[in-house]
């Protein structure tokens, strides 16, 4: 039976205390319902008892080693955790326990190097990230960088909320990214777990959406969260759509992860637009050159977003502008999870509820 710690939780306590985790054991295989010890804090870290955790597209990518920096085997994916601090290291004089947090993408960075002392910390070359390097939320328990883990405002739900802590801050960092004024058109392509949310902080943000997908499932939901314009990239040429609509869009956020979405981008967009890439798919895209110089095209990639951006995606969904949709599971449903999410086959967000485990 798995131990559990009260909101007095001492290092002493904990020790000899275990947790229930899904863990990599090597990539490619199915994750590993394993009981494990809670770890402890150390200095400038907190222990947190989670509540739930949403499962990002990045998380399939760590358990199956897709990207050329790979983790390290084994270790607990998952970077959007929600939960009670429970225990406190040495030097947290910042949080107390009972405060409710989550961990992110960017679990810390160095704080010293020329990114993170001008405002771009998540392109330190030192950051660790959470579920990858650092154990993540697969867990009843997990640590945090007391500095840079997210404080979670009052009255968040527990299902809800998960998913801002990563799906909700990359959309939106990568929304300001785009530079879309409001009252300008913007394309989201791809109404997945990211895409949904893009959708109604666009909306929130002023912006005009037109929303691109091959699912009429999931276009009929972004035209209920606000898009004006919902186009079928499996049945319809959208770049020729959208210019004869509207004459094109002042800016695309690619959360999809077909290749193809990465192209088709470029033809959806005015001249002058920006064009911002969230989606990690597996290669390369064909760029026309002759089309990015002629049109002052700009192409640039957005990852999560710093402490500072994630305060704002909080705020928006704090204030009711912001709904994920969700799906709840247990934590042995990891797996099926997966084989879903490779399959396109989640609307909205996957989130593992631990509330009722012991």
């Amino acid at each position: 039976m798995t131990e559990t710690l009260d909101t007095t939780g001492t290092p002493a306590e904990i020790a000899g205390s275990t947790m229930r985790a899904a863990v990599v054991t090597e990539f490619g295989a199915a994750l590993q319902i394993s009981e494990l010890g809670v770890p402890l804090p150390g200095h400038g870290q907190a222990l947190v008892k989670l509540e739930t955790t949403g499962v990002c597209h990045t998380d399939l990518h760590a358990a199956q080693g897709d990207w050329p920096v790979k983790p390290q085997p084994p270790f607990i994916p998952g970077h959007e955790g929600y939960g009670t601090v429970v225990a406190l290291g040495e030097g947290v004089d910042d949080l107390q326990v009972g405060d409710k947090v989550g961990n992110a993408w960017l679990w810390s960075a160095c704080g010293e190097c020329e990114y993170c002392c001008t405002g771009w910390e998540t392109l330190c070359e030192s950051q660790r990230n959470g579920g990858y390097s650092v154990n993540g939320s697969f867990g009843t328990y997990m640590l945090v960088d007391a500095a840079y883990a997210a404080r979670i405002p009052d009255g968040a739900d527990p299902l809800e909320v998960a998913p801002i802590l990563c799906a909700g801050v990359t959309v939106y960092k990568g929304l300001k990214e785009s530079e879309v004024s409001p009252g300008q058109w913007v394309a989201i392509s791809g109404i997945g777990g990211l895409g949904h949310l893009a959708v109604q902080y666009a909306r929130s943000m002023g912006m005009r959406v037109v929303a691109v997908d091959i699912d009429e499932s999931k276009l009929a939901l972004a035209r209920e969260l606000g898009a004006e314009i919902v186009l079928n990239a499996r049945t319809a040429d959208v770049a020729a759509e959208a210019h004869k609509a509207i004459g094109g869009v002042h800016g695309v956020l690619v959360t999809a992860v077909h290749p193809q979405a990465f192209g088709q981008a470029i033809g959806l967009v005015r001249r002058g637009a920006t064009i911002v890439f969230n989606g990690l798919p597996p290669g390369d895209f064909p760029a026309p050159i002759f089309d990015i110089v002629l049109k002052r095209l700009t192409i640039r990639g957005s990852i999560v977003g710093t402490r500072q951006d994630l305060t704002e995606a909080l705020d928006f969904y704090a204030r009711g502008l912001i709904k994920p949709r969700v799906t709840v599971a247990r934590l042995e449903d990891v797996n099926d999870i997966f084989d879903r999410m490779r399959r396109g086959r989640i609307d909205g967000r996957m989130v593992i509820d631990y509330r009722d485990d012991s």
